[in-house]
């Protein structure tokens, strides 16, 4: 380090280490909220890094500033110091007994991993999680180095505290956590800044100026200025906690279909939160994640017109899912295609109704009443649509997986409802014991396949235990009767207690069906995703449906109410001849039709089942859908119902604060073609201040531009211009004449191209002469 540097370092900065602490200050709160959000899997622990990366990032901004290289150098060399330091840091989360080396190659494998998950694997989601970190770490880098280099190379305060701040409401938006007090901190940083910052500029211009005494001055400014943070403050909290209305109510309604769609998108990439914040609604996509709540709010949903008299109690199907993600489940090798209004739905898929079943044909008429609802919802199986839609299908054969319609958009859909009756073709419990185990070779290997991970200790002994009590009672050994076994078994609330609110609850289980059978807490999707598992295990075909349940009928009236409180999660299971046919394992949550037991059926003999397991010695688990890749040592969780949307909205504030911080800075610092001196001037001290060279607050123009042309030889005569009319303009009140306004304006055409010849010099920034 030459001695030049080395003596900038040590000198005190001109705004004070005071100010120094307060930036700190203001990254470290920004990294204290998304640390305890805890973003990846739950793992509060995981993020604990975020802190120190931030002070990192404010480290590497100030030394920049102090050592005055210009700002790409001050930027390049910060950028290159975390691209070191966070992957090393992130490597010893993923593998925390490795070597330096180890520990930054666990990180590049993670994220390349996860890239390889999509591009090459095609798998639906990943469960990588070094690129999540690696990106939470670079962004509280980013933060304090951004924070530290505008404050003290630049002396601007305001853009920091904006963009940091719209991380950190961002980021309380998108959790459940209570994160007031880390608000509290940051405003109080950023009041004391701005108010220390000020004081410092009026300091200065006395001095400048010579009159008064700068020292009480800056006193005044001081003690004035706590006055009114100490009364904000605690104005601001009182009215928090009194306030009632919602002045953005409406702007959120509007921006929540855009949230959904983006957060679909991105569950795929990044893995969710817990106790991230729900939108109020499941969004049917094509992923649904189970995590820690199942949050909906009491705002109407649906509306259904149906036939006047008609009492029974449907479910409203809108998606289904086939590829279990030991934390969720997705919709696997998509394909979509459209479908015109009144055309046939499942004409040419595998779902196609089989012959000589009894089903009548009903017609509802659906008004969405809310946005966020983009699918239709039907019960059992769509015939037709009164509107253009979009099928999307799983698998080569096209099993349904959900039928898009525009959002809000009314339609009339006609379904096929299932006759619960002892006739041809009806469905009875005997008929679906007596349906056998011929199963399609396409529906049994997608199916039944479970992935690696998804059956613990727990799970296969609650799997033996129903098996055992069945046996014990002499019941059939059909799947009709194991899936009802399974039902029973669920349906006990002594041994299992349906909750919307398990947070941390599976954080160290290996997958959600092994927490439940474990921890026996939770909501319908751990009731239905264990259940769906379990019967898996056994070698009959199964799937994951979400949807409404029954709402209020009015029977005379012909209209049902769905509010967004009634989202929910069953299991459908398919039997050869009939089709699939819903089971709900949380505790007979909708009062529907039962199944009559009907005359008894011939039982075909069993046949061996074809495995689909790899040699591994744990049953039917062979097929891995995502990989289940997980940083080694550490236990896994994951959002709830696909609606929580609470960590991708953050994301998705951020990217817009991202946006609107470079249309900020181009805004305020781009040149403009200025034709006025004051605009002039300022542009030109913009510019050279991009590159380390701007002026000092003590600077008069002139005592600038005679010292920026020290640096700039070839420009004195055009800076000498511009100082002498923004002086005489500024200070003397005169008004230029239309020749000084064309020697000004050609001055600065030709100041604005030699003023980039900065960003190549190393020279100390203009001194005051």
């Amino acid at each position: 380090m030459s001695q030049s540097l080395r003596s900038r370092l040590s000198a005190g900065p001109a705004e004070g280490w005071i100010s120094l602490f307060l930036v700190a200050l203001l990254a470290v709160s920004v990294a204290w909220s998304v640390d305890d959000a805890a973003l990846v899997l739950g793992q509060r622990d995981w993020t604990d890094f975020l802190p120190w990366v931030s002070l990192g990032g404010v480290a590497a901004g100030f030394i920049g500033a102090r050592a005055r290289w210009s700002r790409p150098v001050a930027h390049l060399v910060g950028a290159a110091f975390a691209a070191l330091i966070v992957p090393i840091i992130i490597g010893s989360i993923l593998d925390p007994a490795g070597s330096l080396s180890a520990r930054y190659q666990a990180t590049a494998g993670s994220v390349l991993d996860a890239a390889l998950d999509f591009a090459v694997r095609g798998l639906p989601v990943t469960r990588q999680t070094g690129h999540y970190l690696l990106v939470l770490g670079l962004m509280c880098w980013a933060n304090g180095q951004f924070a530290a280099s505008s404050i003290f190379r630049q002396g601007r305060p305001i853009g920091p505290i904006i963009v940091l701040g719209t991380v950190l409401v961002a980021n309380m938006s998108a959790t459940t956590h209570v994160q007031m007090w880390f608000l509290v901190l940051f405003s109080l940083a950023g009041l004391f800044l701005l108010t220390r910052l000020h004081a410092l500029d009026e300091r200065a211009t006395w001095i400048r100026r010579r009159i008064g005494d700068p020292a009480t001055v800056g006193s005044l400014y001081l003690r004035g200025g706590t006055v009114f943070i100490a009364i904000a403050i605690f104005g601001s909290l009182s009215l928090t906690a009194t306030a009632r209305s919602a002045p953005l109510a409406g702007f959120w309604d509007d921006a929540r279909p855009a949230l959904v769609d983006i957060s679909q998108w991105l569950q795929r990439i990044i893995p969710a939160a817990p106790d991230s914040r729900a939108l109020g609604v499941p969004s049917f996509g094509q992923q649904v994640t189970i995590g820690g709540t199942w949050s909906t709010s009491n705002e109407p949903a649906l509306e259904v017109f149906r036939t006047s008299g008609d009492d029974r109690r449907f479910y409203w199907r809108a998606s289904t899912y086939d590829a279990f993600t030991l934390f969720g489940w997705s919709a696997s090798d998509v394909a979509v295609e459209p479908r015109p209004a009144a055309s046939s739905i499942l004409d040419g898929t595998e779902d196609a109704i089989p012959n000589g079943l009894a089903r009548g044909t009903e017609t509802f008429r659906i008004v969405p009443q809310s946005k966020l609802l983009k699918v239709v919802f039907s019960p059992v199986d769509p015939l037709s649509v009164s509107v253009d839609t979009t099928l999307t299908t799983t698998g080569e054969q096209g099993f349904f997986q959900a039928l898009a319609v525009p959002a809000s958009q009314p339609y009339t859909v006609t379904a096929t409802v299932q006759e619960l009756k002892d006739v041809a073709g009806g469905v009875t419990q005997n008929r679906l014991a007596a349906a056998g185990r011929d199963y399609p070779d396409d529906i049994l290997a997608r199916y039944t396949a479970i992935p690696p991970g998804a059956m613990g200790q727990y799970a296969n002994a609650l799997l033996a235990e129903i098996k055992a009590r069945m046996k014990q009672q002499k019941a059939r050994d059909t799947p009709f009767d194991l899936a009802t076994a399974v039902v029973d078994e669920l349906d006990n609330s002594a041994r299992y207690t349906y909750s919307v609110n398990v947070p941390g609850v599976c954080d160290h289980d290996s997958s959600t069906v092994e927490c439940f059978a474990h921890h026996k807490i939770g909501f319908c999707e751990h009731f239905a995703s264990t259940m769906a598992i379990l019967l898996r295990k056994e070698g009959i075909p199964t799937r994951l449906a979400e949807g409404f349940l029954p709402g209020q009928i009015d029977v005379a009236a012909g209209r049902e109410t769905i509010s967004t409180g009634a989202a929910h999660a069953w299991v459908e299971v398919y039997f050869p001849g009939i089709g699939w046919y819903p089971f709900d394992p949380t505790g007979g949550r909708a009062d529907t039709e039962a199944i009559p037991v009907g005359q008894p059926q011939p039982i075909p003999t069993t046949k061996p089942l074809p495995s689909l397991a790899l040699p591994s010695g744990d049953g039917r688990e062979g097929r891995d859908p995502i990989g289940s890749r997980r940083p080694a040592g550490a236990g896994t969780t994951s959002a709830n119902n696909g609606s929580n949307a609470g960590p991708f909205v953050a994301i998705t504030l951020l990217l817009i604060a991202v946006v609107i911080l470079i249309g900020f800075l181009a805004y305020r610092r781009g040149p403009r073609g200025a034709t006025t001196p004051d605009g002039v001037y300022a542009s030109v001290t913009a510019l050279a201040r991009r590159f380390g060279f701007g002026p000092r607050p003590t600077q008069t123009a002139f005592e600038y531009a005679t010292a920026l042309g020290d640096v700039l030889p070839g420009v004195r005569p055009e800076l000498h211009t511009v100082a002498s009319a923004k002086v005489e303009v500024s200070y003397g009140r005169r008004e230029l004449g239309d020749e000084r306004i064309r020697a000004l304006r050609d001055s600065y055409r030709r100041l604005r191209v030699s003023l980039l010849r900065l960003a190549f010099r190393r020279r100390d920034r203009p001194k005051k002469r």
